[in-house]
């Protein structure tokens, strides 16, 4: 039986294993998907050793971008990122080769491209971790203008001190790509100035556990367009899979 599973640390519940346990079962295909909580990246080297059957592998926080190092090739999409979420594993011999592909930029592009208006020129992006380079790359493949946003002082990006009511007329489109407003702390939102968003603005979270964030909600309010990830999330499935049939 083939294997396949998710690393990361911590895991909890996690969408993929459900997805694609269920699609095995319903498409009767012979393999099994598994959860691999791992403290160090390096513990990347004993599963692979104790599970020979493993052909791919998805990749979440906080490995997408630790993982690179330890991989033998890299697809150019997941290089120009700069972060990996999906590793094809093959076995040539005795030899384990590893290639890393991005799944999160596909999925969230094709999930945010029929939601954006004339309007929507530029975008926030909230955090500066692995997902957030992959919508910085699909947001500008959509030819729409992007800043981080960061928790600690980097020159190009912007600190959430600096995001005004002014910065909010400019930037119609803000993306959460941060953990906070997930379960179990969903009274959690990121610290914006929820005031000054009306009915033009796009509120995309990343998140789908709650499937209202409080992000959200704050959006909601003053009559902004709000989406979860949850598509997003089937859309880069839908996407690994592909990857790991490659031939």
């Amino acid at each position: 039986m083939d294997k396949y599973g998710l690393i990361g640390y911590p895991l909890g519940h996690s969408f993929s294993i459900d997805f694609f346990n269920e699609k095995f079962q319903n498409e009767g295909i012979d393999a099994k998907y598994i959860n691999f909580e791992i403290p160090e990246i390096e513990d990347l080297h004993e599963i692979l050793a104790s599970n020979p059957e493993l052909k791919g592998l998805n990749v979440t926080l906080p490995y997408k971008e630790k993982v690179i190092p330890l991989l033998d090739d890299i697809s150019p999409a997941a290089k120009s990122i700069g972060a990996v979420n999906v590793i094809k594993i093959t076995h040539k011999g005795k030899k384990i080769h590893l290639k890393g592909f991005n799944s999160d930029v596909i999925g969230f592009t094709k999930s945010i491209e029929p939601l954006l208006e004339t309007f929507h020129k530029k975008a926030l992006i909230l955090g500066t971790g692995g997902a957030a380079k992959a919508v910085n790359v699909g947001l500008k493949s959509l030819g729409i203008e992007t800043k981080y946003v960061s928790r600690s002082f980097q020159p190009e990006n912007y600190l959430y001190s600096d995001i005004t009511a002014e910065v909010l007329k400019e930037y119609l489109v803000i993306v959460n790509c941060t953990p906070i407003g997930m379960y179990p702390h969903e009274e959690e939102a990121p610290l914006l100035p929820y005031e000054a968003i009306d009915n033009h603005h796009l509120l995309y979270d990343l998140l789908y556990n709650p499937d209202e964030t409080l992000f959200m909600k704050k959006g909601m309010e003053h009559g902004a367009t709000v989406k979860n990830g949850l598509e997003m999330l089937l859309l880069q499935a839908f996407a690994a899979w592909d990857f790991w049939q490659q031939e």
